[in-house]
Parts: structure tokens; C-alpha cells; sequence
């Protein structure tokens, strides 16, 4: 194995490793008793939820994701 392998291959597994904790950090889509009556919320949080913390994490994870489909498939087809 090459040093590019083993580099691709250590930055594979940060990205692994940095997908689960951000899956983790993430809340749950489970809204509580007022998804059961049927009520939105209509909230400044709700409405602005790209800019929240909520929806970094969220832009981050799929960024990661790429990342790790990307690299996987390099990874697979032995390129070095």
C-alpha cells in the first residue's frame, strides 16, 4: 500500500467517526403531543431553522456524507 492509501484511508475514518457524533448531536423529528392534535409550530426557531444549531449539523452531515460515499467509491476501485 502507498502513503496516499494510507492517508485517504485515516481521513475515511474521521469522517466516519465525525458522522456518527454528528448524527448523534442531532435532536429527534418526534414533535411531542401537539403532532398528535395536528398544531405547527410557527415559531422564529422554526422558521429560521437553517441559521440554528440544528441547521448546521444538518448541513454538515450531508456534507459529510458525500464526503464518505465519494471516498469509499475511491477507496474501492484502487486507484492508488
Amino acid at each position: 500500500m502507498t502513503v496516499i492509501n494510507y492517508v485517504v484511508g485515516v481521513v475515511f475514518m474521521i469522517i466516519c467517526v465525525a458522522l456518527v457524533v454528528l448524527v448523534l448531536a442531532q435532536e429527534g423529528k418526534n414533535q411531542g403531543l401537539g403532532a398528535i392534535q395536528g398544531s405547527v409550530e410557527n415559531t422564529y426557531w422554526s422558521k429560521n431553522k437553517g441559521r440554528s444549531r440544528e441547521g448546521i449539523l444538518k448541513k454538515i452531515t450531508c456534507g459529510l456524507a458525500v464526503l464518505f460515499i465519494v471516498i469509499s467509491l475511491v477507496l474501492n476501485m484502487n486507484l492508488f
